[in-house]
């Protein structure tokens, strides 16, 4: 039985989220119908990472099994004939051995949040970036940021509802950087909990602003207490780009 990977490109807007949901439409749930309408199958679709309501993605992959070997041009090609005019784009498929699992194969999670630090309402980038109307000081954000990298308790970063064994995380990457009304945050990880990118972000807005100095960051991940976290940024500006093997 072939198993194969997609990398899967969307615009997460219009969904409740990437996992099957009985409350709305979902990007797993038009891709597993995409295959059906292709190979006649109904198959299993396993996702790199469940990302929620309104969250985007550049890079997500997903692995399932056929019965039948099939080209992987043909199944990018088909797939994306089904699911128009979904927004969400198969961009690649290949062939894995049966022991990928794209979960838990996977070394390496990179996320990008974007902000954009105007006055103006967004027009092209609405509901794609998170508008911040007061200034925002990038770099006191990107040296407080730097205290978070490493291994901690992200208890205070962690959704209530979030499912994971552990809140003990490894942060290997967190970047802020300023381009014109834009600044991004670069956030890298083996796995990540559920909610803590956007529970980072809001926390890092407060120092840009000025509410929260680098300290009080600092203290709020010592707390492991999730009633010291900043606001929780909007899903709007959180995008899945890539994930390693």
């Amino acid at each position: 039985m072939p198993r194969y990977k997609i990398t899967i490109e969307y615009d997460g807007t219009p969904f409740v989220g990437w996992q099957i949901q009985d409350n709305g439409p979902t990007v797993q749930g038009h891709i597993i119908a995409a295959i059906l309408a292709f190979t006649g199958e109904k198959v299993a679709v396993q996702g790199a990472g469940r990302t929620d309501a309104g969250v985007h993605a550049l890079g997500q992959v997903a692995h399932f099994d056929l019965n039948v070997e099939r080209d992987t041009d043909t199944i990018c090609d088909a797939l994306n004939a089904h699911l128009r005019p979904h927004p969400i784009a198969i961009v690649a498929a290949e062939k894995m051995p049966p022991t990928f699992d794209a979960r838990f194969s996977a070394i390496k999670r990179h996320y990008l949040y974007r902000i954009e630090n105007r006055r103006a309402d967004l027009a092209l980038d609405r509901n794609r970036a998170w508008r911040s109307s007061r200034p925002l000081d990038a770099p006191a954000m990107h040296a407080a940021a730097q205290r978070l990298v490493g291994n901690h308790d992200f208890t205070t970063f962690r959704a209530a509802e979030c499912q994971a064994k552990s809140p003990v995380k490894t942060l290997d990457r967190l970047d802020v950087a300023r381009s014109g009304d834009e600044i991004r945050v670069i956030a890298e990880a083996r796995s990540f909990l559920h909610h803590q990118v956007r529970s980072i972000v809001g926390s890092l807005v407060l120092v840009g602003e000025g509410k929260w100095r680098a300290e009080d960051l600092s203290h709020a991940l010592a707390a492991r207490d999730r009633s010291k976290c900043g606001p929780v940024a909007p899903p709007d500006g959180l995008y899945l780009v890539r994930v390693e093997y």
